[in-house]
C-alpha cells in the first residue's frame, strides 16, 4: 500500500501520456516479476522489499477504473466499473483457497512434493508461482487489448508534457496536478473514496479477529476455517450482485442516491453484529453470513459509485492522473486501517463491562461513526457533482 501510494499519480500520468494499455501490462508484468520473488523470500526485509516494489510499480488500478469508464458508453459505465469492484469478490472465492490448499506442500502433499525440494524450503513459493502463472498468462492476453486513450492534435505542449513526466513530477506535470487538486468535485469524491476505503479495510480487519475471538471476550469463537467460509460465500455473492444486479439499481437510481441508501443501511446492518454473537448454532451462521453478505454487496455499491463520480469529474486526457490521485489516497488510508482497527478491538474487549456500549459493541460504533461520516460527506455542500456540458446534456 505504501509503495502504491508513492507512485500511483505518476502512473495516472504515465497513463494518461502514453495509454492505459501500457501502464495496465507494466503493472501486471510487476506482478509477474515480484510475486514470484515474494514467493522465494529468504528473510522478511526481502519479502518486504518485494511487496513494496511490487506496490510502486504496479500501477494498473487507475487506469483500469479509467478503461473501465471509456470502454462503454455513459449509460452502460456502471456495468464496467461494476467489473472492477466484482474481482475483489473474485479474489475473496479463489484466493483463501490458493492459499489455503497450496502453502506448505511439501507437509500436505509428500508424495508429490518431497522433503529437501524446492518448495519444501520455500514452502509458500507454490501459490505465488501459481498467481505469477495466472498474471503471465493475462500479460499475454494484454497484448491484444486495444487502447481507449485516442490523442489528437499533439503539438509542442504535449511533448513538453512527456519530457516532464520523463524528469519527474516538474512543469506541466506539476501544473496538471495542481488543477486537478483544484477541481472540488473530484476531489470531494477521493476525499470520500478514501473514508469508505478506510472503513472497508477496517471491518475486514476487525470482522476476522473478531470471528476468532472467544465467546468470552464477544466473539463468536470460529474457526479460521469457518471465517473462510463466510468470506468465500460473501465474495461469491458480491461477484453476482455487482454483475447482475447493480448495473439494474444503478439505472433507477443514479450513483449518488444508491450510495446514499447503501450507507444508510450498512449502519444498523454492522451494529447487529455483536448481537448475533449472543445466538448459537444454524441460527448465527445464517445471520452472521447474512450480514457479511449485505455489508460487501453495500460497500461495493458504494464504491463503485463514487469510482463512476469519479471518473465522470474530469475530461479523458486527466482520467489517468485522477485515478492515480484517487489510488494514492486510498493506499494511505488503507495502510492505517488494519492496525487501527485490530487496536480499537483489541481496546474494545478489555471493556466488556463498561455501561456504555461494552466490549466489540464499540468497536462496531467507530465503525459506524466513520461510516456516517462518510454517508454525511455524499450531501451538499461537501461533494459537489461536475456540471454537464450543454452536449453533454443534450446526449
Amino acid at each position: 500500500m505504501l509503495g502504491r501510494g508513492l507512485t500511483s499519480v505518476l502512473w495516472g500520468i504515465f497513463a494518461d501520456r502514453y495509454g492505459r494499455k501500457y501502464a495496465i501490462v507494466i503493472g501486471i508484468f510487476a506482478v509477474v516479476v515480484f510475486n514470484t520473488l515474494f514467493g522465494l523470500s529468504t528473510s522478511f526485509w526481502m519479502a518486504v522489499s518485494t511487496r513494496f516494489l511490487l506496490g510502486s510499480l504496479n500501477g494498473s488500478l487507475g487506469p483500469i477504473k479509467a478503461y473501465a469508464t471509456e470502454i462503454f458508453r455513459e449509460e452502460h459505465q456502471a456495468l464496467g466499473l461494476s467489473t472492477v469492484s466484482a474481482s475483489w469478490g473474485i479474489g475473496l472465492v479463489i484466493g483463501p483457497a490458493l492459499g489455503g490448499y497450496l502453502a506448505q506442500p511439501a507437509e500436505k502433499y509428500p508424495h508429490i512434493f518431497p522433503k529437501g525440494s524446492l518448495f519444501d524450503r520455500f514452502p509458500y513459493f507454490l501459490p505465488c508461482l501459481i498467481i505469477s502463472a495466472f498474471a503471465l498468462a493475462i500479460l499475454v492476453a494484454c497484448l491484444w487489448l486495444p487502447e481507449t486513450l485516442h490523442k489528437h492534435n499533439v503539438n509542442d505542449e504535449s511533448n513538453e508534457d512527456a519530457e516532464a513526466l520523463e524528469n519527474g513530477i516538474t512543469g506541466k506535470t506539476v501544473q496538471k496536478v495542481e488543477n486537478l487538486l483544484l477541481n472540488w468535485p473530484l476531489m470531494s469524491i477521493i476525499i470520500i473514496y478514501c473514508v469508505f476505503s478506510l472503513h472497508d479495510i477496517a471491518y475486514s480487519e476487525v470482522f476476522s479477529l473478531w470471528a476468532v475471538s472467544p465467546r468470552k471476550l464477544g466473539g463468536l469463537n470460529y474457526t479460521t476455517d469457518n471465517v473462510g467460509n463466510v468470506l468465500s460465500i460473501s465474495g461469491f455473492s458480491l461477484l453476482l450482485y455487482q454483475i447482475f444486479i447493480y448495473p439494474l439499481l444503478e439505472k433507477v437510481c443514479g450513483p449518488v442516491r444508491l450510495s446514499r441508501i447503501s450507507g444508510a443501511i450498512s449502519i444498523p446492518i454492522l451494529q447487529s453484529h455483536p448481537f448475533i454473537a449472543l445466538l448459537s448454532g444454524f441460527t448465527q451462521d445464517l445471520l452472521i453470513t447474512i450480514a457479511s453478505v449485505l455489508m460487501f454487496c453495500l460497500s461495493a455499491t458504494i464504491i463503485t459509485g463514487l469510482f463512476l463520480l469519479q471518473n465522470r469529474a474530469v475530461e479523458q486526457h486527466q482520467r489517468g492522473a485522477a485515478n492515480g490521485i484517487a489510488t494514492t489516497g486510498m493506499s494511505l488510508f488503507k495502510a492505517f486501517g488494519p492496525a487501527g482497527g485490530g487496536a480499537i478491538l483489541s481496546w474494545s474487549q478489555k471493556r466488556l463491562d463498561a455501561s456504555f456500549l461494552p466490549g466489540p459493541h464499540m468497536v462496531f460504533f467507530v465503525l459506524n461513526l466513520v461510516a456516517a461520516l462518510g454517508m454525511l460527506m455524499m450531501f451538499k455542500p461537501f461533494m459537489a457533482e461536475k456540471k454537464k456540458t450543454p452536449s453533454e446534456q443534450l446526449h
